[in-house]
């Protein structure tokens, strides 16, 4: 395994990072477990998660796993999405950006996050504020850097202003999603990192499983979450995709290689991309 540099932040990891939104869900705790086992084996130091996934189970489950090697990782979670029934436990306001970390630190066993995402833009709240919550957990330890999950290329260069202006931490590393099928992120998001020299972890590296060669013109497995999650079909549901796919498909197997390996090494490639993030559910 190759170490890279994580933008200017000065921490070095894996040409890989594994996601871990499987923990909890499609993977119990002996699957998860084995998971890790096999990253770790692979030299894997960079493992991403959010309080999200699973509603906190996968952060209880991470912890679990990385309890006896804890400082040689780097360690990753995310912020905003509703994590209990009272309505304003969610969102980038200074209210509940510090609650969600507390309790993620908790459920990781950890006493700091080696760098922590705002998993989404929040409209309500002006970004001055959502940046001052971050700034106070830095200067209290709890986390060492920042970052931005799904943000257009616009927000993130309006928060590196407001960091620069009011001598902030800045948003280190930012997480779009990429991939042969999704590749949005070249016309803004990757410039702007390589101007800015951002840490880039790409998401989807194989498209949610539609680069996985099970994909195609009339392949279409039933029970695939590409045919049945709302938010997969209005992200891959055009025929031109699944054409894609199956000509992809069809490559790989031509130069000799499996079609995840292609698609992975293919995102990897990228000179704007630090590392793709790679998961799995066995």
């Amino acid at each position: 395994m190759d170490y890279k540099l994580l933008g200017r932040t000065g921490l070095r990891v894996s040409e890989l990072c594994f996601g871990t939104m499987s923990f909890g869900g499609d993977a119990d705790e002996k699957e998860s477990a084995a998971m890790y086992r096999a990253c770790r084996e692979a030299g894997i130091n960079f493992f991403d998660c959010a309080d999200v996934y699973s509603r906190g189970k996968a952060e209880t489950i991470l912890g679990k796993l990385i309890k006896t090697e804890r400082d040689e990782l780097v360690i990753t979670s995310k912020c905003f999405n509703p994590m209990a029934d009272d309505v304003n436990a969610r969102g980038g306001n200074r209210r509940h950006i510090p609650r969600a970390v507390e309790a993620s630190l908790k459920r990781l066993g950890t006493d700091r996050l080696d760098i922590l995402f705002m998993h989404r833009w929040d409209k309500t709240v002006p970004l001055e504020e959502t940046l001052r919550a971050l700034e106070q957990l830095v200067s209290d330890g709890k986390v060492l850097y920042l970052g931005a999950s799904n943000w257009a290329a616009w927000q993130i260069a309006k928060g590196l202003g407001i960091a620069a202006k009011n001598r902030w931490p800045r948003l280190d590393i930012i997480q779009p999603m990429y991939s042969l099928v999704k590749r949005q992120a070249e016309t803004e998001i990757f410039p702007l990192a390589q101007e800015e020299d951002l840490g880039v972890i790409a998401y989807s590296p194989i498209g949610g499983g539609l680069l996985s060669g099970k994909y195609g013109v009339k392949a279409r497995p039933d029970a695939g979450r590409l045919m049945t999650n709302q938010e997969y079909i209005r992200r891959y549901g055009e025929e031109w995709v699944f054409e894609t796919a199956e000509k992809f498909s069809q490559l790989a197997g031509d130069k000799g290689h499996h079609p995840v390996s292609l698609a992975v090494a293919w995102a990897a490639k990228h000179p704007a991309l630090t590392c793709p993030i790679i998961g799995a559910r066995n």
